[in-house]
């Protein structure tokens, strides 16, 4: 019958060998090459993927034995391992650590899959394998997206990833959007996706929420499902925009959207 967290633990698969691949045929100076992530170099997104593959397994681990959470402690050794390696190890390690902690989900029985929680350590409770897996895919989509954007501005998100994006979505708009630009304005949005179609809802007041489509929205986004995603986590500039997009309607500009995502 399977579990919730099949998808996204396939979808990590998926993105390894693709990523791996795409990076293991980078001759040693587009390591070097700033990525679409702010003062970033390809390495340096690698880094922060191999690192982020070692936490997460280590919280894996913990949640398998039954303990709690790595320490903030364990993190910064991790980061500072990882920032001290060349461009090229810290190619080579990321493919190597990525592919430990992706062996490590699929080898999950269905029982674990669907009972196991697990303490990220940040969050006011545990969350399920499902949750965790999807958290980690969208870390690791999101900047999949910066390095192959740094060679392709048309490039997209990985298309078995983006419907499983979604899932963690309500929980973390709140963190990845800000108000303040719009000046105590407070706007409804209709969101209509494609690939998928979804219709959703986003409420722009003091906190930013998704919600459910509104009835009488202030202004409709039509816009591809990947190019969503991308908007809320700050990388829809405009020259990354597909020709999709459209914003009707008052309330707010696609610009000021953007500013109301700045991005991590």
């Amino acid at each position: 019958m399977g579990s919730r967290a099949d998808g996204p633990i396939q979808a990590l698969r998926t993105g390894h060998e693709q990523l791996s691949s795409f990076v293991a045929q980078l001759p040693a100076h587009d390591l070097e090459r700033v990525s679409a992530a702010d003062e970033w170099t390809v390495a340096q997104v690698l880094s922060h993927l191999g690192s982020g593959a070692e936490i997460s397994l280590a919280t894996l681990e913990a949640a398998l034995a039954g303990s709690g959470a790595p320490d903030g402690e364990f993190n910064e050794k991790v980061w500072a391992r990882w920032d001290a390696m060349s461009p090229k190890e810290q190619a080579e390690n990321f493919a190597r650590a990525n592919e430990t902690l992706v062996r490590r989900y699929e080898g999950l029985d269905e029982a674990t899959r669907a009972e196991l929680t697990i303490d990220l350590g940040f969050l006011p409770e545990p969350l399920d394998v499902a949750a965790v897996a999807a958290l980690r895919l969208g870390e690791f989509t999101y900047h999949t997206w910066d390095i192959q954007a740094a060679f392709d501005p048309a490039a997209v998100l990985a298309p078995g990833a983006v419907e499983h994006l979604f899932q963690p979505l309500g929980m973390l708009i709140g963190f990845l959007g800000t108000t303040g630009e719009l000046g105590g304005r407070r706007v409804s949005l209709a969101v209509r996706t494609e690939r998928p179609e979804l219709s959703l809802g986003l409420e722009l007041g003091e906190e930013v929420t998704l919600t459910d489509a509104p009835a009488d929205p202030d202004g409709v986004l039509e816009i591809p499902a990947e190019a969503a995603l991308r908007l809320v986590v700050g990388r829809l500039a405009p020259e990354h925009a597909p020709s999709g997009t459209r914003l009707t309607g008052g309330g707010v500009s696609l610009d000021e959207l953007r500013r109301v995502f700045p991005g991590f």
